[in-house]
């Protein structure tokens, strides 16, 4: 395996990392970003305020984009595989 070898690996399975994990991320800091504002505009400093909000958009996400982020993880998985079995 040479050092070209892996870092095509390294580098698709950092893509795939960033590109199923992004927007659960992205979202969940834009609602934290609201709430905070929120907060900071009618002085309410629940700390747990945060949380139920957050856990929704991310139960959303999951719902609504939960199959495409499967089949990005299995592509990558079955790629990872096949790359497996060529190895000498």
């Amino acid at each position: 395996m040479s050092e070209n070898m892996v870092m095509s690996i390294v580098k698709e399975a950092l893509f795939t990392s960033m590109l199923v994990g992004g927007p659960i991320l992205i979202l969940s800091l834009v609602v934290g970003l609201l709430i905070s504002i929120f907060q900071a505009t009618t002085q309410i400093q629940e700390q747990t305020l945060t949380f139920v909000p957050k856990l929704i958009v991310i139960a959303l996400t999951l719902a609504v984009g939960g199959n495409w982020m499967l089949h990005e993880i299995m592509k990558f998985t079955t790629k990872i595989m096949n790359m497996i079995s060529t190895i000498k």
